[in-house]
């Protein structure tokens, strides 16, 4: 296996060179782009193992850049920002980021976070491609969701966050192991963004469907519950 190759899509020259130098040296081929058209055109290529996407870009916004690679590519991207805000975090992370660092950052922390995703990439997986809860569907292979054969629209994250939860039902999940597994590094800011995601996942299932599928437990995370082995019925 080669060396794993790093797009740095990034506009401040001084920040992208001090990018390239490190990751470098830590034994990674670089290419940069200093704008967002550059950068999405670069980002399609096969070649790419992960991206570092600044979220203020002339040409296009990081933002559209994810999003419309997104379409066609599940490449891990990180994304940086000047703007430590839990709104653009949700966004970044709503439209398919992996991960979102605020500058100034320390960069033991980004090359951290960038051996977690390369791994989880190659990471041989055997875990089963389709979960199922009841009339709760889950297809790893294509995205997909279904209740009672019906699609559910959900972002990456929650897709994400809903495969670990099934994946481990029947479990008491605590926060803190769920922002390891599903965000796959110790997070250090608002812990409450599980909640706002558990949140988006309910309103797109328990309440649309009147069932109750994620439980919380008090002071402590989240639960779901294999029905068929409780009563047999799709609501609790």
């Amino acid at each position: 296996m080669g060396k794993k190759n790093i797009l740095i899509v990034e506009d401040e020259q001084k920040i992208a060179r001090f990018l390239e130098l490190e990751l470098k040296y830590e034994g990674y081929d670089v290419t940069i782009a200093s704008n967002g058209r550059e950068g999405f055109e670069k980002g399609k290529s096969p070649d790419v193992d992960l991206i570092i996407l600044d979220l203020m870009l002339p040409g296009l916004s990081g933002i559209e850049v994810c999003r419309r690679l997104r379409q066609t590519s599940d490449v891990p991207i990180i994304m940086l920002t000047a703007k430590d805000d839990i709104s653009d975090k949700v966004t970044g992370l709503d439209i398919g980021a992996d991960d979102y660092m605020t500058k100034p950052f320390a960069v033991e922390e980004l090359l951290a976070r960038i051996r977690v995703l390369l791994k989880r990439k190659y990471q041989k997986n055997n875990d089963e491609d389709i979960l199922e809860i009841g009339k709760l569907k889950l297809s790893k292979n294509n995205y997909k969701v279904e209740y009672d054969s019906e699609n559910i629209e959900l972002t990456k994250k929650e897709f994400e966050l809903l495969e670990y939860l099934m994946r481990n039902k029947n479990i008491v999940l605590s926060r803190e192991k769920i922002l390891d597994n599903v965000w796959g590094y110790d997070y250090y800011g608002d812990t409450n963004i599980i909640d706002v995601y558990i949140r988006y996942i309910r309103s797109k299932i328990d309440q649309k469907y009147n069932v109750s599928l994620i439980e919380t437990v008090r002071g402590v995370g989240y639960i779901i519950r294999d029905w068929r082995k409780t009563n047999g019925k799709d609501n609790s």
